[in-house]
C-alpha cells in the first residue's frame, strides 16, 4: 500500500532522507534548545519512521494520507518531549507515541460513535489501572476500579470496552511453524441457515479423505466447533487442525471443483 504510492501528503516518499543515530542525536540536542531549523530537519530526517509505522493500520481501510499527517503529530510530540539524558533510541521512544497519536484518532473518528461522558469514564479508569499496576505489579478487576472512582462495576466494564478498537476476522492471533491463526478461525458457527459450505457435495467428496482430515471437516464444518475446541478434542495442537483442515479443502476442491 505504502510502498507503491510514492506521493502522501504531497510528499515524495521515495526522496525522504533518514537520518543516521549520530544526526538524530545532535539534532535533538538543537531542537530542545530552542533551535526551529534542527526540528524541521529532525521531524523530515524521521518521517520514514512514520511510514512504516502506519503499514500496520493498512487493513483498517483508512485514507493513508490522514494516517500520515495524524503520525506526524505523533512524531513531532515524540521530538518535543524526547528526554536525551535516558539511554533509550530516539524510535523506541518515538514508534509507541505515533501509535497513540494514530490510535486516537481512530478511537474519536470511529463511525461507532462513543459518547463523551463514556469515553472520559474510560480515560479515568485506564489511568486508575495502569497506576495500580505499577504500584502492586498486577491487573486490579473491575470492582477495585469501581470503587476508587465511585461507580458501579458494569458503568467501567461497559467504558473500557466502548473504547476497544474493532477486530477484523481476518486479524491474525498468531503464527506457528509458518501457519497463521486467523479471529475467524476460533469463531463457531452454528447456524445453520447459512452455512458457506453445501453440506451434500462436502459429505461425497470428504470420503476419499483420510479419517483424521474426515473428523476435522466433520467437527468444524458439520458441528461448528472452533479449530480450538477441536484440538483440544482430538489431542493435537491448533497449528495442526489448521495445516490438516487446509490441506483437507484444497484436495476436495481440486477433486470436485467445489467453490469455497
Amino acid at each position: 500500500m505504502y510502498y507503491n504510492k510514492v506521493e502522501i501528503c504531497g510528499i515524495d516518499t521515495s526522496k525522504l532522507k533518514v537520518l543516521k543515530e549520530k544526526e538524530k542525536h545532535e539534532l535533538l540536542i538543537k531542537s530542545l534548545q530552542g533551535d526551529t531549523v534542527a526540528r524541521d530537519k529532525l521531524i523530515n530526517g524521521n518521517l520514514k519512521l512514520v511510514l512504516s509505522v502506519i503499514q500496520r493500520f493498512s487493513s483498517r481501510g483508512e485514507n493513508c494520507d490522514d494516517l500520515f499527517q495524524v503520525g506526524c503529530i505523533g512524531l513531532i510530540k515524540a521530538i518535543d518531549n524526547f528526554d536525551i539524558s535516558q539511554n533509550v533510541r530516539f524510535s523506541t521512544y518515538a514508534v509507541p507515541m505515533i501509535i497513540g497519536e494514530i490510535r486516537r484518532y481512530l478511537r474519536d473518528y470511529n463511525p461507532i460513535r462513543v459518547s463523551r461522558s463514556v469515553r472520559d469514564t474510560a480515560y479515568h479508569a485506564m489511568q486508575i489501572k495502569e497506576r495500580i499496576m505499577n504500584e502492586q505489579q498486577r491487573e486490579p478487576a473491575p470492582e477495585e476500579i469501581a470503587k476508587e472512582m465511585g461507580i458501579k462495576k458494569e458503568s467501567v466494564v461497559l467504558a473500557l470496552e466502548a473504547i476497544v478498537d474493532p477486530v477484523s476476522l481476518y486479524d491474525p492471533v498468531y503464527y506457528d511453524a509458518g501457519d497463521t491463526i486467523y479471529v475467524m478461525d476460533q469463531i463457531g458457527d452454528n447456524n445453520s441457515d447459512v452455512n458457506w459450505i453445501d453440506e451434500i457435495l462436502l459429505k461425497k467428496s470428504m470420503k476419499e479423505l483420510p479419517e483424521r482430515e474426515k473428523t476435522i471437516l466433520s467437527m468444524r464444518f458439520m458441528n461448528g466447533m472452533t479449530q480450538t475446541e477441536v484440538a483440544k478434542e482430538i489431542g493435537i495442537s491448533q497449528a495442526q487442525v489448521s495445516r490438516l483442515e487446509k490441506g483437507a479443502m484444497d484436495r476436495i476442491k481440486s477433486h470436485r471443483n467445489i467453490s469455497i
